[in-house]
Protein backbone atom coordinates (compact mmCIF):
# COMPACT_ATOMS: atom_id res chain seq x y z
CA UNK A 1 0.00 0.00 0.00
CA UNK A 2 1.31 3.43 -0.99
CA UNK A 3 0.22 6.69 0.55
CA UNK A 4 1.12 10.28 1.25
CA UNK A 5 0.20 12.96 3.76
CA UNK A 6 1.02 16.60 3.20
CA UNK A 7 0.52 19.94 4.91
CA UNK A 8 1.17 23.53 3.80
CA UNK A 9 2.25 25.78 6.66
CA UNK A 10 2.27 29.52 5.90
CA UNK A 11 5.02 31.41 7.73
CA UNK A 12 5.89 35.09 7.86
CA UNK A 13 9.51 34.58 6.86
CA UNK A 14 11.05 34.84 3.36
CA UNK A 15 11.55 31.50 1.58
CA UNK A 16 15.29 32.13 1.14
CA UNK A 17 15.76 32.62 4.90
CA UNK A 18 13.78 29.48 5.77
CA UNK A 19 15.74 27.51 3.17
CA UNK A 20 19.04 28.66 4.66
CA UNK A 21 18.00 26.87 7.86
CA UNK A 22 16.32 23.82 6.31
CA UNK A 23 18.86 22.93 3.61
CA UNK A 24 21.63 21.41 5.76
CA UNK A 25 22.77 20.93 9.33
CA UNK A 26 21.39 24.22 10.66
CA UNK A 27 17.86 22.84 11.06
CA UNK A 28 19.01 20.11 13.46
CA UNK A 29 21.16 22.55 15.41
CA UNK A 30 18.24 24.97 15.71
CA UNK A 31 15.80 22.24 16.81
CA UNK A 32 18.28 21.29 19.55
CA UNK A 33 18.43 24.92 20.65
CA UNK A 34 14.77 25.96 20.54
CA UNK A 35 12.64 22.78 20.75
CA UNK A 36 14.37 19.71 22.25
CA UNK A 37 11.46 19.11 24.67
CA UNK A 38 8.90 19.40 21.86
CA UNK A 39 10.56 17.87 18.79
CA UNK A 40 13.52 15.97 20.23
CA UNK A 41 17.29 16.08 19.90
CA UNK A 42 19.13 15.83 16.60
CA UNK A 43 22.54 14.22 16.25
CA UNK A 44 24.43 14.07 12.95
CA UNK A 45 26.08 10.68 12.54
CA UNK A 46 27.81 11.35 9.23
CA UNK A 47 27.96 13.88 6.43
CA UNK A 48 28.18 17.65 6.01
CA UNK A 49 24.49 18.44 5.44
CA UNK A 50 24.42 17.41 1.80
CA UNK A 51 23.11 14.27 0.12
CA UNK A 52 24.21 11.20 2.11
CA UNK A 53 24.14 12.92 5.51
CA UNK A 54 22.69 10.68 8.23
CA UNK A 55 20.86 12.27 11.16
CA UNK A 56 19.36 10.66 14.26
CA UNK A 57 16.37 12.28 15.96
CA UNK A 58 15.62 11.10 19.49
CA UNK A 59 12.03 11.95 20.37
CA UNK A 60 11.11 13.35 23.77
CA UNK A 61 9.31 10.86 26.06
CA UNK A 62 5.54 10.76 25.78
CA UNK A 63 3.59 11.81 28.88
CA UNK A 64 3.84 9.07 31.50
CA UNK A 65 6.87 7.50 29.82
CA UNK A 66 10.56 7.70 30.66
CA UNK A 67 11.88 6.98 27.15
CA UNK A 68 11.27 8.43 23.72
CA UNK A 69 11.72 6.68 20.41
CA UNK A 70 14.12 7.61 17.66
CA UNK A 71 14.56 7.63 13.92
CA UNK A 72 17.53 7.77 11.60
CA UNK A 73 17.22 9.41 8.22
CA UNK A 74 19.49 9.84 5.20
CA UNK A 75 19.40 13.05 3.17
CA UNK A 76 18.60 11.97 -0.40
CA UNK A 77 18.03 15.33 -2.11
CA UNK A 78 19.06 18.92 -1.41
CA UNK A 79 17.82 21.09 -4.29
CA UNK A 80 18.84 24.73 -3.76
CA UNK A 81 17.13 25.96 -6.92
CA UNK A 82 13.69 24.63 -5.97
CA UNK A 83 14.30 24.76 -2.18
CA UNK A 84 13.48 21.09 -1.70
CA UNK A 85 15.02 18.67 0.79
CA UNK A 86 14.16 14.97 0.84
CA UNK A 87 15.14 12.34 3.36
CA UNK A 88 14.47 8.64 3.69
CA UNK A 89 14.04 6.86 7.01
CA UNK A 90 16.58 4.12 7.44
CA UNK A 91 15.84 3.02 11.03
CA UNK A 92 13.34 3.58 13.85
CA UNK A 93 10.27 5.82 13.69
CA UNK A 94 7.70 4.58 11.16
CA UNK A 95 10.15 1.88 10.04
CA UNK A 96 9.84 0.36 13.53
CA UNK A 97 6.06 0.16 13.01
CA UNK A 98 6.60 -1.99 9.91
CA UNK A 99 6.68 0.55 7.08
CA UNK A 100 8.86 -0.55 4.17
CA UNK A 101 9.69 2.92 2.80
CA UNK A 102 9.21 6.35 4.37
CA UNK A 103 10.30 9.52 2.57
CA UNK A 104 10.04 13.03 3.99
CA UNK A 105 9.93 16.01 1.64
CA UNK A 106 10.26 19.63 2.78
CA UNK A 107 9.81 22.50 0.34
CA UNK A 108 9.91 26.28 0.80
CA UNK A 109 7.46 27.94 -1.61
CA UNK A 110 7.79 31.69 -1.95
CA UNK A 111 4.53 33.56 -1.34
CA UNK A 112 5.93 37.09 -1.45
CA UNK A 113 9.12 38.85 -0.37
CA UNK A 114 8.22 38.53 3.32
CA UNK A 115 6.54 35.12 3.58
CA UNK A 116 6.49 31.56 2.29
CA UNK A 117 4.74 28.25 2.61
CA UNK A 118 6.56 25.26 4.07
CA UNK A 119 5.15 22.18 2.35
CA UNK A 120 5.82 19.08 4.47
CA UNK A 121 5.04 15.66 2.97
CA UNK A 122 5.51 12.07 4.05
CA UNK A 123 5.29 9.39 1.39
CA UNK A 124 5.17 5.77 2.52
CA UNK A 125 4.91 2.16 1.47
CA UNK A 126 3.57 -0.47 3.86
CA UNK A 127 2.28 -4.02 3.52
CA UNK A 128 -1.50 -4.16 3.09
CA UNK A 129 -1.69 -6.34 6.22
CA UNK A 130 -0.50 -3.34 8.25
CA UNK A 131 -3.13 -0.93 6.93
CA UNK A 132 -4.20 -0.09 10.52
CA UNK A 133 -0.81 1.55 11.27
CA UNK A 134 -1.27 4.06 8.43
CA UNK A 135 -3.38 6.18 10.78
CA UNK A 136 -0.18 6.87 12.75
CA UNK A 137 1.37 8.82 9.85
CA UNK A 138 1.26 12.54 10.54
CA UNK A 139 3.12 15.64 9.42
CA UNK A 140 2.10 17.54 12.59
CA UNK A 141 5.66 17.54 14.04
CA UNK A 142 6.94 18.98 10.73
CA UNK A 143 4.26 21.68 10.86
CA UNK A 144 5.20 22.53 14.47
CA UNK A 145 8.87 22.64 13.45
CA UNK A 146 8.14 25.09 10.61
CA UNK A 147 6.18 27.36 12.95
CA UNK A 148 8.89 27.27 15.65
CA UNK A 149 11.72 27.93 13.17
CA UNK A 150 9.79 30.84 11.65
CA UNK A 151 9.05 32.32 15.07
CA UNK A 152 12.73 32.09 15.99
CA UNK A 153 13.83 33.66 12.70
CA UNK A 154 11.33 36.53 13.06
CA UNK A 155 12.70 37.24 16.54
CA UNK A 156 16.22 37.63 15.10
CA UNK A 157 15.28 39.98 12.24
Amino acid sequence: MHGQVSQDTPVGVPAALMWDVYRGLELGKLVNKIAPDVLGRVEFLEGDGGVGTIAKLTFPPAPGSTEGGYMKERFTKVDDENRVKETELIEGGYKALGFDVVRIRLQMIEKDSESCIVRSSIEYEVDDKLADVVSHVTVKPLEIMAEMVAKHLRSTL
